[in-house]
């Protein structure tokens, strides 16, 4: 059985493959049931999440994604995400693979979100704010530049430190990046603004958007959680990784769905509605977008396969 750890991981994930891979999964047979979410009290403060994410493709591969949500981590200097995936034969059950999940999904989380932009952004793109200073943020800056000829990085976050950090990472990975203290400043001229945050009130303004801008919305995986506020709803053309999850999990998504602002026939299309073509995405230079993401089990299992296809040779 085949063991990756994170830099193992990483190594056998490249941007181009993944984002590919990801495109291809939406496009194949691959079952995915509803994702198991479980609350967990932690004393004295927030409470966790337990994620459990299985999918397969019938007679290939199955595999199973377990991850854990401590927002209280980053007190404590912890990342707020462990999780393990579990790849096996979907012809023998035969356990293939134990691959990193913090890592495996950190990189399938910006690489999908890469692949909505080719058909969500602009393709002359050249300006990116990403909100959030988690280990997602670098992974999506690496993953955007993939797809879109970005020449300015910039990075906002509640800790500047933590947010000039990852710009010089960032730096140090060849990108033209920088911290920045306003967000609504660096919102109001960038062309794509990608949040990753456990963030329970809105942080984009839709007010903020300019003409042709793409909102990319990765955090606020649970109905209470929100990212963006009405105004960027309204604006917006909107689209989801899949409207099981979208509509019954993304704060996002579920309120102004609750409120009256969003109706579900006013999202445009899902993720594997865009790869497949049956909807071509962005409309004209001046639409503004929206696209939430939850995460979707089969691009843990995209991932996983190509891991493990990598490392082994095996096809």
């Amino acid at each position: 059985m085949l063991v990756l750890n994170e830099e193992q991981t990483r190594a056998a994930l490249p941007w181009p493959e993944l984002i590919e891979a990801i495109s291809r999964m939406f496009q194949s047979e691959c079952v995915m049931p509803v994702r198991h979410h479980h609350e967990m009290d932690v004393p004295n403060e927030e409470s966790a999440t337990l994620l459990l994410m299985p999918a397969w493709v019938p007679g290939r591969y199955a595999g199973v994604k377990t991850v854990s949500v401590f927002p209280g981590n980053m007190r404590r200097g912890l990342p707020a995400i462990f999780g393990t995936y579990l790849l096996s034969s979907g012809s023998t059950g035969e356990m293939l693979a134990v691959i990193d999940g913090g890592e495996l999904t950190a990189r399938r989380t910006a690489a999908a979100s890469a692949l909505a932009a080719r058909y969500l952004a602009r393709p002359d793109a050249e300006e990116l704010l990403v909100c959030g200073t988690g280990r997602l943020s670098l992974n999506l800056m690496l993953a955007y530049a993939t797809t879109r000829p970005l020449r300015k990085f910039r990075v906002w976050g509640r800790n500047g430190q933590a947010a000039e950090k990852i710009a010089a990472e960032a730096r140090a990975l060849d990108l033209n990046a920088e911290a920045v203290a306003n967000a609504e400043a660096a919102a109001r001229t960038a062309d794509i603004i990608s949040c990753a945050t456990l963030s329970s009130e809105p942080l984009i303004s839709g007010e903020w958007l300019k003409p042709g801008a793409h909102l990319d919305l990765v955090g606020a995986f649970k109905p209470g959680m929100r990212e963006s506020d009405d105004e960027a709803i309204r604006r917006a053309s909107v689209y989801v990784d899949t409207r099981a999850g979208a509509i019954s999990e993304a704060g996002d998504i579920v309120q102004p769905l609750k409120s009256g602002v969003l109706m579900e026939t006013d999202i445009k299309a899902e993720l594997a509605e865009l790869v497949s073509g049956a909807h071509r995405g962005r409309s004209d230079d001046a639409e503004i977008t929206l696209f939430k993401s939850v995460g979707a089990a089969l691009e843990d299992l995209a991932g996983a396969i190509l891991a493990y296809e990598t490392v082994t040779g095996r096809k």
